[in-house]
């Protein structure tokens, strides 16, 4: 990759970059992207590509591609900083193409469910970001008339339980609850985001677990999403409100998430790295590492996933980068029931899908759509997702092609757990450029993001 600077008695844009591969939204060729402070100005052919202060050059065989975006990863700081935090996730992300970030409103420590704590989630975050971050709300049991709030200091939407969320001072909403969010989320127009799995599903099952992951798998069937999918569409339905399945496990809930679609209903779905790489089959007893909730189910269940998304009936993919220490995934016992669910895969997550994905077809498209230009839309993520002229210049260089080994301790997640551990991927960025600006590790140029 070649950086040089230009000169001339022109007047010259701040920066170009040309590339023989660019992902645009329609399709994959050369292109130079022009781009002025902050912004993309022009989108050209690179033989008509303009002067420039700095230009750029794409080496053949690496592939310009925009900045994704990770809208679901739990930063947990303020409170449970030792679980991870802004400066160790937005790290994470950086390496792995992510330049924004939209972060959970738990498992912070107090959560984001009023106006109070999002400014504590705010204070928290001043200049430790390596990326881009907008923040969650949170829906929870009495907080109603907290959300027009929230929604009007930027949050992005709300997000609910319907059944226990793993920590006590996070409660989840009955079906009553998720109606009445939902009736205040239609008035002022905002998204809830919906885990999905049904408490009473969860309390019939078995819950013999111990150290069999079959037993865990077991403890949270199908069924669970399914019941809890239903009756979130049919409070969709009755209030006319947009929401959105998070983290989808179970292919059994596609053909309920596609008739709602093609009802006209607003719902949108996401399914997570983890789903579309891991089978349960392939999960040895003890490895906790692996446990997360709704849990990782059948080979047969990945793939119908991975139809789902390629027909669009899944939107978008995000990790769900659900972190802790160490101790909390009780390795030592390997007990399922004791450790704590969460995958960390923040800096991992578009690799991994575009390792996958290679069984199936996926294109770098396709994984800009996914990773980019999805949740930008659905969350109204502004100037993000795509190149785009108007669109903040967020941009990665990725080399497709290129293998890695994972190794745990060379992550930037803060604690060094994952079950990609010795798992090779594909894809290496090379290079990110955060709103005009070329940025590592040790940069800290990313902001607070607010919906506008």
């Amino acid at each position: 990759m070649t950086t040089a600077p230009t000169s001339s008695t022109d007047p010259a844009h701040d920066l170009v970059v040309t590339a023989n591969r660019a992902v645009l939204p329609d399709g994959i060729r050369p292109a130079a992207v022009v781009i002025d402070g902050e912004r993309i100005t022009a989108v050209v052919d690179p033989g008509v590509a303009p002067i420039a202060r700095e230009r750029i050059e794409v080496p053949d065989g690496h592939v310009l591609m925009p900045g994704l975006v990770d809208s679901h990863v739990h930063i947990n700081e303020p409170g449970r900083t030792q679980w991870e935090g802004y400066e160790t996730a937005t790290r994470a992300g950086l390496a792995g193409g992510i330049t924004t970030i939209l972060d959970m409103p738990l498992n912070s420590s107090p959560p984001t469910v009023s106006v109070e704590s999002l400014k504590l989630k705010e204070e928290a975050a001043r200049g430790k970001l390596s990326v881009d971050v907008g923040l969650w709300g949170g829906a929870v049991p009495g907080n109603t008339a907290d959300l027009a709030p929230l929604w009007e200091r930027g949050v992005f939407g709300f997000k609910c339980f319907t059944a226990h969320s793993g920590i006590d001072e996070y409660g989840f909403l009955g079906y009553d609850g998720v109606r009445e969010a939902l009736a205040e989320l239609a008035r002022i127009d905002a998204p809830l985001i919906v885990h999905a799995e049904d408490p009473g599903v969860l309390a019939s099952a078995p819950q013999e677990v111990g150290r069999e992951y079959a037993g865990y798998l077991r403890s949270r069937p199908d069924a669970a999403e399914t019941a809890a999918i239903s009756a979130v569409i049919d409070a969709a339905r009755a209030t006319g409100a947009r929401v959105h399945i998070l983290h989808l496990a179970s292919a059994q809930a596609l053909p309920l998430i596609r008739a709602a679609k093609e009802e006209g209903l607003r719902i949108t779905a996401e399914t997570c790295p983890h789903y579309l790489t891991f089978a349960a089959e392939q999960i040895p007893d003890g490895a906790t590492e692996y446990k997360c909730a709704p849990p990782i189910r059948s080979e047969a269940n990945r793939r119908e996933l991975w139809a789902g998304l390629l027909d669009g009936t899944i939107d978008q993919v995000a990790s769900d980068h659900s972190p802790c220490t160490i101790d909390l995934k009780r390795q030592d016992t390997g007990d399922f029931s004791q450790a704590w669910g969460g995958v960390a895969s923040v800096q991992l997550g578009p690799a991994a899908v575009w390792s996958a994905g290679a069984e199936f077809g996926a294109t770098l498209s396709d994984l800009a759509r996914w990773y980019g230009r999805a949740p930008a839309a659905t969350f109204s993520i502004p100037g993000k997702g795509e190149i785009a002229v108007g669109n903040d210049a967020d941009l990665i260089v990725l080399d497709p092609e290129a293998a890695f080994t994972v190794d745990v301790t060379a992550l930037e997640h803060r604690n060094p757990i994952s079950p990609y551990q010795g798992r090779e991927l594909r894809g290496v960025v090379h290079r990110t450029i955060l709103r005009g600006r070329s940025v590592d590790r040790d940069s800290k140029a990313g902001r607070l993001l607010r919906r506008r």
